[in-house]
């Protein structure tokens, strides 16, 4: 028992000492920080001057409570005319919480562009899915391939006889 925990301290230290790309190759650690693209900051909140905010009555499904109170948030960022209405949680304070950050984003997104927080982590989902349809795609292809050759096998042994 000693022995397996001394063996543990002295591969943790030698993890410690070596360097980054050496410890990725050996598959001690895939997703190395070194290699990750850094996500550009999340934007700061518009400042409260800039927009007009207003508490609507929701919509939708939930009944006679959200008929009846004013939980949705409406904001209007006056320089853009950027109009958001959010009606996510029943809480009136984490509607204002989410609409001022989307708020945020979609401002960004206008004056930034591509380099926007949002562009760059929606191209990363994007680049995501991609890679995970064509794994799916050549794993099904093989798959595909190697019910033929067994087919074809059984065609053949059944044409010399075999059973």
């Amino acid at each position: 028992m000693i022995r397996g925990l001394l063996s543990h301290a002295s591969r943790r230290l030698a993890i410690q000492d070596a360097p980054a790309g050496l410890i990725a190759r050996r598959g001690i650690n895939a997703s190395c920080s070194a290699w990750a693209r850094k996500m550009p900051d999340r934007p700061q909140l518009v400042d409260e001057d800039e927009f007009t905010e207003a508490f609507l009555k929701g919509s939708g499904p939930g009944g006679q409570k959200i008929n009846k109170t004013s939980s949705a948030v409406q904001l209007k960022h006056i320089p853009t005319g950027i109009v958001l209405k959010v009606q996510a949680t029943r809480s009136r304070t984490q509607n204002r919480k989410i609409a001022r950050q989307m708020l945020a984003e979609r401002v960004e997104e206008i004056q930034k562009g591509k380099e926007s927080r949002v562009a760059v982590v929606g191209e990363t989902k994007k680049k995501r899915k991609s890679s995970a349809v064509k794994k799916s795609k050549r794993k099904y292809r093989l798959l595909e391939e190697a019910k033929a050759q067994k087919d074809a096998g059984y065609a053949a042994g059944e044409e010399n006889g075999e059973q």
